[in-house]
């Protein structure tokens, strides 16, 4: 099978570099792409990547943190970020945009939502009544405590470099410090893991979670916590009650890489995912269980009525 994969994006490489000499404007420097710590945004990496191979660009991948890779574009270390959610990567995005060096390329078709919340069940079967309101929780955290909790419900966040305090400072603004505790996941792996295993016990469990996901198919609900407005939370003057914020996808990329790089740059302008789309390549890692790199070449292999009108 990814004998037949390669081959199919060796000829797609092939017929596009035949396709014009705009092709080879291209700079033979790598085009650096961070990899990060959920599976959509690393699938991603590997799609982005062979779309670029695919008209002949050389491409590299590298770890890099969530919040610092924004500096890194910048200073020109890394090139692309691919996956910058407004709630969480926002205001790193915005003060490295502030300092000069990394551009907006536009949005993707997908919004996005970062959240608390339960899986369909726990409503379904009336675990904690009055979900998904999150004055609910006032009476139900019983429903919720785990061996770790200290007696009492738990709440488990993703991992701490994602979104700091933001969280506990959400439960304690709320009241809701003296009946529940916040546990941060090691990684999205470790949050996945959770609710495998909350939903094989039948338990409650509250966890964070994002839309687009591979959690849409199966059914997750987010808690309504109180309306998002600007200012709302500790770090912009507010108290920090308020819930998240509906927002956008964006991409960016280092100032420079319009002109080094002119046809992966038109290419990347162009390109933009859909949630369904989005959830479908992390689908391949969370559901499939392929890697990340063969969930990649499926994906470019099943959706070339996607991609390759972006490369024209």
């Amino acid at each position: 099978m990814l004998k037949y994969l390669n081959t199919t994006l060796g000829a797609a490489a092939i017929a596009l570099s035949l396709g014009g000499a705009a092709f080879a404007q291209d700079s033979a420097e790598p085009i650096i792409i961070p990899t990060h710590n959920w599976s959509s945004q690393v699938v991603m990496a590997y799609v982005i990547g062979g779309i670029f191979e695919s008209i002949g660009d050389k491409v590299e991948y590298v770890p890099a943190d969530s919040q610092a890779v924004y500096e890194a574009i910048r200073n020109g270390d890394i090139t692309i970020s691919h996956e910058v959610w407004q709630s969480t990567f926002g205001a790193s995005f915005y003060n490295a945009m502030a300092k000069g060096g990394i551009i907006d390329v536009g949005n993707h078709d997908a919004s996005t939502l970062e959240e608390l919340g339960v899986p369909r069940y726990v409503i379904e079967q009336n675990l904690c009544p009055g979900l998904p309101a999150w004055e609910a929780l006032k009476e139900c955290a019983a429903v919720f405590a785990t061996a770790d909790s200290e007696g009492k419900g738990r709440i488990l966040e993703g991992p701490q470099s994602w979104h700091g305090d933001l969280m506990p400072d959400r439960i304690k603004a709320l009241g809701l410090d003296d009946k529940y505790v916040v546990k941060f996941a090691g990684s999205a792996d470790a949050i996945w893991a959770e609710l495998a295993s909350a939903k094989k016990e039948g338990r409650g469990i509250i966890t964070f979670n994002w839309t687009p996901n591979f959690t849409d198919a199966e059914g997750f609900d987010f808690i309504q916590f109180p309306v998002y407005t600007d200012g709302c939370r500790i770090a912009d003057g507010g108290d920090g009650s308020c819930g998240s914020p509906l927002g956008w996808m964006k991409k960016a990329a280092n100032y420079k890489f319009p002109k080094t790089h002119p046809a992966a740059y038109t290419i990347f302008s162009k390109l933009s995912f859909t949630t369904t789309q989005i959830g479908q390549m992390a689908a391949l890692v969370d559901i499939d269980k392929l890697s990340h790199e063969d969930a990649a070449k499926k994906w470019l292999a099943e959706n070339e009525a996607v991609w390759m009108p972006w490369t024209k």
